[in-house]
């Protein structure tokens, strides 16, 4: 990781923060927008965001749209037609062109939450474009973001700029590709040094999990972890079980609500092994969390896309933000804390040894299927053959 000295670094809890500033931001674009979503929906935030994209359009400012094209290959047409007509370039990563198709490559996907706004402005994190609230009755969805400023902001826009155009070349639109390659450097903004970590399928195979590994391993008092799809490999736990044995108090903030049900029931698998050897597990019950960050030691902080499972560890794009900067940790660490206090559940011993042999029987299957179906792919299949 290489830090970049003088950012000014915004926490963003939720959609309830995140959208109006970035929706700020893409009004106050001048040159360029890239953005970047693993989901893009059509309802009332999509929306918002795809008016203010076609406006800023409008007005000439280069918009770039990126978004997966499985996780949001049924955008409709008919926001696909006012795009072009506005001016807005969209592409799909990935475009599917079968959903049949047993094509490795197609598990590779852009789960990236990344904007980059005229070299200056730069958000980061787990909120994809969607409404934040899924029923009526529950809270926003659980989730963060980070607003960056100053120079990790030209990191950003790098970033960006080389998945464009990698995809501008594989779908045949090389005059899109043609983009500024410098930019003037962003003016310090700020007195925060952080980093960003990207994850892809070439030179940054495992960065973000390095990142996350060598925290762990460096931790001294406590570990804050929160991410709504967990299903670490085994260096990973065994990082966890070695800093819970030294002292440190690992504290593991999961989703309770049943949303994607291997992840969820596989996950569940490993709660005993972890739980016997100190780790607490909480689960977040009010609603849906979406979150993917931690913080350790007070000091070192990462938010981003990146879960802590096979997908995103080994097969997608993913981008998190690495901060070491106390205030920031202090903000992201009360709010996790206040989160277990108010809308968790802890996992007890009592309750995995006492549970229903049938219970325990589903999370068995469901990490069993998890491995079968990694070594079927060849993806990551070792970090996951227990021994």
């Amino acid at each position: 990781m290489r830090y970049q000295p003088n950012n000014q670094i915004t926490l963003l809890i939720n959609g309830t923060d995140y959208f109006p500033a970035l929706l700020r931001a893409i009004d106050a674009a001048r040159e360029e927008i890239f953005l970047e979503s693993y989901l893009f929906e059509a309802d009332v935030t999509g929306r918002q965001v795809s008016a203010r994209l076609m406006r800023a359009a409008r007005r000439g400012v280069r918009v770039q749209l990126l978004i997966d094209g499985f996780g949001a290959g049924d955008l409709p047409w008919s926001l696909r037609r006012s795009f072009a007509r506005a001016g807005v370039r969209l592409l799909f990563f990935r475009p599917e062109v079968s959903r049949l198709s047993l094509k490795r490559q197609r598990l590779r996907r852009m789960h990236r939450k990344l904007a980059a706004i005229d070299n200056r402005i730069g958000f980061v994190g787990g909120i994809n474009i969607l409404d934040d609230i899924d029923q009526p009755d529950w809270p926003p969805r659980y989730d963060y973001a980070l607003r960056i400023e100053g120079p990790l902001a030209a990191e950003l826009r790098l970033a960006a700029v080389k998945l464009w155009r990698q995809e501008c070349w594989r779908q045949l639109k090389r005059d899109w590709s043609r983009l500024p390659r410098r930019m003037t450097l962003p003016p310090p903004a700020g007195e925060v040094s952080a980093a960003l970590v990207i994850r892809d399928n070439f030179r940054h195979r495992r960065a973000i999990e390095n990142a996350y590994l060598d925290a762990i391993r460096q931790a001294r008092h406590e570990i804050v972890l929160a991410n709504a799809y967990f299903l670490p490999g085994r260096s990973f736990r065994a990082a966890l079980v070695a800093a819970a044995q030294r002292g440190v108090r690992v504290v593991v903030l999961l989703q309770g609500q049943v949303d994607n049900p291997l992840i969820h029931y596989a996950t569940r698998d490993l709660y005993r092994h972890l739980v016997d050897a100190g780790v607490e597990i909480h689960e977040y019950v009010k609603g849906l969390m979406h979150a993917k960050v931690a913080v350790i030691d007070r000091l070192w902080v990462t938010v981003g896309s990146s879960n802590i499972d096979p997908f995103s560890l080994m097969l997608a794009r993913e981008a998190n933000v690495v901060v070491q900067h106390a205030p920031l940790a202090a903000e992201l660490r009360k709010d996790l804390q206040r989160a277990i206090e108010s809308d968790c559940q802890q996992v007890v011993p009592a309750s995995l040894v006492k549970a229903p042999w049938w219970r325990r029987l589903v999370p068995w299957c469901a990490y069993l299927l998890v491995r079968l179906l990694m070594e079927m792919t060849g993806y990551g299949h070792r970090e996951y053959r227990e021994e």
